[in-house]
């Protein structure tokens, strides 16, 4: 599929927003949407735009009928069957038939901010690539459908706390997701040679960054650092890693960075100069122009931002 030829999309309103399908009851600002298909997809059957997504989902279908295309894979959909899917793969879904199925997006920001900052440590399956549909088994189904239920009804709400709550309901869910399919999963134990550098490659990109801000190294990596890491030239480790998810390392990089600036800066004890030298930057100015380019605001307007919210 020639990247030219597909929609990109950075959240699921981006996408619905650019396939014509209904928006109501879609958040654009939280970085997390629950919502059940059966309330946008009224007229079916209905076959979607090849498209790229920059966000993580999970599909827990019911009761529905289709078929779900994830690069060169294609997977019929059936009932009491759960989808995971990661940043970066092109995609294509058609529906024939749908009763009752739940989709939760979320963004990496969503999941370091309000599940847990080193959430891949215990759930390293969020690495993954291309995960095949799991089939639940009806006790099973049941209790991940007590969970979305759960979530859904805290997203609709108004509570004080609403994202913590959402984010608490989450590593539930991601506990049992875990428990049924994933004890002993490994990302980097599947999938062609350029399914394995890209995992690598996300592996080292988590792994440095949890370096840098512990202050065990004191510079950002490079695209050579990273193609070192794993023998390769940065030109092939560049290709790939474009090729497979749409995103230059250079932007894995930047967003990576960006992320990890946002959590530190709803942590009131540091200071933006410090924050600027835990992620690797000599001066200060450099970094906030940095997170101004890739966020549309200072360092301290996105601090005075987060700190009036009442759930931040």
């Amino acid at each position: 599929m020639p990247a030219e030829d597909n929609l990109h999309a950075q959240t699921l309103h981006d996408l619905y927003r650019n396939q014509g399908i209904p928006l109501e009851g879609l958040e654009t600002e939280s970085g997390f949407t629950i919502h059940f298909l059966e309330e946008s997809f009224k007229e079916l059957p209905y076959r979607s735009a090849p498209f790229r997504p920059y966000y993580f989902s999970f599909l827990f279908i019911k009761n529905a009928s289709g078929k779900y295309t994830i690069d060169d894979r294609q997977f019929e959909v059936s009932s009491h069957t759960a989808y995971f899917t990661n940043p970066g793969n092109y995609r294509l879904f058609e529906w024939d038939r749908i009763e009752h199925t739940c989709l939760i997006t979320f963004s990496e920001a969503f999941l370091k901010t309000y599940v847990h900052r080193d959430v891949y440590k215990d759930f390293s399956f969020l690495l993954s690539e291309t995960v095949s549909p799991r089939i639940l088994s009806d006790e099973q189904f049941e209790q991940v459908e007590v969970l979305y239920q759960l979530i859904r009804r805290e997203y609709k709400g108004h509570a004080t706390y609403k994202n913590k709550i959402i984010g608490s309901l989450m590593v539930a869910l991601l506990l049992k997701l875990k428990e049924y399919f994933f004890q002993d999963y490994h990302p980097l134990i599947e999938g062609t040679r350029s399914s394995l550098i890209v995992k690598t490659f996300k592996q080292n990109l988590e792994q440095h960054f949890q370096e840098l801000i512990h202050g065990k190294v004191d510079r950002m990596y490079r695209v050579q650092d990273y193609a070192g890491l794993q023998a390769l030239h940065a030109n092939y480790l560049s290709s790939v890693v474009k090729s497979k998810t749409g995103k230059a390392i250079g932007q894995w990089i930047a967003e990576r960075l960006t992320t990890e600036a946002r959590l530190m800066l709803l942590n009131p004890r540091l200071t933006i100069k410090e924050i600027a030298f835990r992620l690797g930057f000599l001066e200060t100015a450099h970094f906030s122009n940095h997170f101004k380019k890739h966020t549309g605001l200072s360092p301290v307007e996105y601090r005075k931002q987060e700190s009036s919210k009442p759930n931040s």
